[in-house]
């Protein structure tokens, strides 16, 4: 007989032996006592979470012979489904099957009744896959199906289905499996299957698998054919190309001595032996992140990484200042790594870096920056009055007065100075420091702490978008670089850096940011100004800014397109828009 992988052979076959998802879990158990069984259903969630397998349980369920609900495994409804040949359970995969030819077929069998069960299920995966006109044919049968057919859709991005399609289906979001649940579930394979262990190997494979439970058991079927019936961290290590845990804090404390032979010894070391570079700047920012908790808390409660003596003996090797610099550090090449071809020269210069701050040395980005030059003469200092209200609109106007020129003071050049790095010169763009100009706000905010803006200004802002605008500003996005070290707008351009525009009219700029944190920041009114002037100097516009987290970006294009699908946009010619400080 065939070998059949432990993700398949340790598949839940009642609901009681899911891992995690214990929201859905109870909702479904209910709603298959009370009755309320929907007609459509969209599973949604990462890869691995269980999203086929909730769906195959769902539909054992709803035909078990002992009656709704129940998963005796012994009648034959649920036998053929745990088999997958059960006649009445049909599972379309979109990704191979996305035209609409293959949904027109489909279409054309709802219409029969059941061969053996209750219900005929129709579980579609990978839904987001279908075309639109596959979409499209679907729609009116989702909505209104004969009794006895219940769909049931699983993705693993479902802001690429339709809206129409969502509104007509009960959505279950399905969240990365816990690290408890992963943990119970491998030791009780591993003990079905007779396999000796160690703590640490779990908890490696847990750490690997990042939520997903299926991707668990792939990573321990993989690591069990490689060291037969044991599991230990020395295997999963030399598998899947890591080091070992005491590996990393040798590294980092021959870092923080500035040992840079050392350090570059290691280097060579990993790129040779095939380390995942990645996964070990990641391990090294965790490691790190440990020792700062640690150093602020003097608790070893909070520790995810390392063990109590080892947290003690790396925290003598860092002061408080060093490790914040250096977490810092890890996480700008953490995302420099998606912009380089080859991550293994980052990778050995941010080491360089890091060993250099240990080392007490000059570091270039760490303790001088260089000023850009942003305009033939050089900017001095500014002098701020107090804000003061004025205009019709009773707008906020800052007023900025330039000193009286003041002698400069003659510095002496560094005693080795170091030799920067050479960086692609970026695409060049306007940069008219224009300091003492009013701030634009839409009108309503100027006087708030933190600008919101409400759902119909929103569609009424994407309504009047402009795609050249935006065009204009995804190309030259990078250019905000120039202004990070600026003594003024360094930190507003720092913030706005890993921002995306997403809607760009003629005077406002929406943001989608990765980080609620900086959509926090960027929103504060203390901070317009800046931000203003950073866009202002780095496009040409005068614009109000503000952001959006990926979560609230996807929610208002929903709308949007609910409202476009629904013919209830407003018109262009129709929108009017009031601004301040103009």
């Amino acid at each position: 007989m065939a070998y059949k992988a432990l993700y398949r052979t340790y598949r839940p076959s009642t609901f009681s032996e899911v891992a995690g998802q214990q929201h859905i879990v109870k909702t479904l158990k209910n709603a298959l006592t009370t009755g309320k069984i929907a007609h459509a259903y969209l599973f949604a969630g990462p890869r691995g979470t269980g999203k086929t397998t909730m769906a195959k349980l769902l539909a054992k369920a709803l035909n078990c012979e002992h009656g709704i609900g129940c998963q005796c495994n012994e009648c034959k409804n649920c036998l053929s489904i745990n088999e997958g040949s059960h006649p009445d359970v049909l599972e379309l995969d979109a990704a191979s099957n996305n035209g609409v030819d293959e949904i027109r077929e489909l279409i054309d069998k709802v219409k029969y009744g059941t061969i053996l069960g209750r219900y005929k299920v129709y579980i579609i995966d990978e839904v987001h896959m279908l075309s639109a006109g596959a979409f499209n044919a679907l729609l009116k049968t989702l909505e209104e199906p004969p009794e006895h057919v219940i769909f049931i859709l699983a993705t693993t991005e479902p802001h690429k289905i339709l809206p129409t399609i969502l509104s007509r289906c009960q959505r279950y979001d399905f969240s990365k499996v816990g690290e408890d649940d992963i943990r119970t579930r491998i030791k009780v394979v591993l003990e079905k299957e007779n396999i000796t262990y160690n703590e640490d190997a779990v908890n490696l494979i847990i750490s690997l698998a990042d939520g997903g439970m299926r991707d668990a058991l792939s990573i321990l079927d993989q690591v069990l054919a490689y060291s037969g019936n044991q599991l230990n961290v020395e295997d999963i290590l030399e598998i899947f190309s890591l080091e070992s845990t005491e590996e990393k804090i040798n590294l980092l404390k021959n870092i923080a001595a500035g040992n840079t032979g050392e350090v570059l010894k290691r280097i060579k070391k990993y790129v040779e032996k095939g380390t995942d570079i990645k996964r070990l700047t990641n391990d090294l920012l965790l490691i790190l992140k440990d020792v700062l908790i640690y150093q602020n808390s003097n608790s070893f409660e909070y520790s995810e990484v390392l063990k109590n003596d080892e947290l003690v003996d790396l925290s003598q090797s860092f002061d408080n200042k060093l490790v914040s610099q250096m977490i810092d550090a890890l996480m700008d090449t953490l995302k420099d790594y998606k912009n380089v071809n080859d991550i293994n020269p980052l990778f050995e210069v941010t080491l360089l870096k890091l060993t250099a701050m240990g080392n007490n040395k000059p570091v270039i980005s760490q303790e001088k920056k260089a000023e850009p030059k942003l305009d033939s003469e050089e900017l001095r200092p500014l002098r701020y009055e107090t804000p003061v209200k004025n205009g019709p609109g009773n707008s906020i106007v800052n007023k900025i007065e330039t000193p009286k020129e003041e002698p400069v003071m003659e510095t002496k050049p560094d005693p080795e100075p170091v030799k920067e790095e050479k960086v692609e010169e970026p695409i060049p763009t306007p940069l008219d420091i224009s300091l003492d100009e009013n701030i634009l706000y839409i009108n309503g905010t100027e006087g708030i702490e933190s600008f919101s803006i409400d759902d119909q200004t929103m569609i009424e802002i994407m309504v009047s978008s402009k795609k050249d605008i935006k065009n204009e500003m995804l190309r030259n996005w990078k250019n905000l670089k120039r202004l990070m070290a600026h003594p003024s707008l360094g930190k507003a351009a720092t913030m706005l850096i890993d921002g995306r525009p997403l809607v760009v009219s003629n005077k406002v700029l929406i943001l989608e940011c990765p980080s609620s944190n900086i959509v926090e920041k960027i929103n504060l009114n203390e901070n317009q100004k800046d931000v203003q002037n950073v866009i202002k100097n780095t496009f040409g516009k005068k614009m109000f800014v503000f952001a959006v987290n990926r979560s609230e970006s996807v929610r208002l294009q929903q709308k949007y397109m609910n409202l476009l699908q629904l013919g209830k946009l407003p018109k262009p010619d129709t929108i009017e828009i009031d601004f301040v400080g103009d």
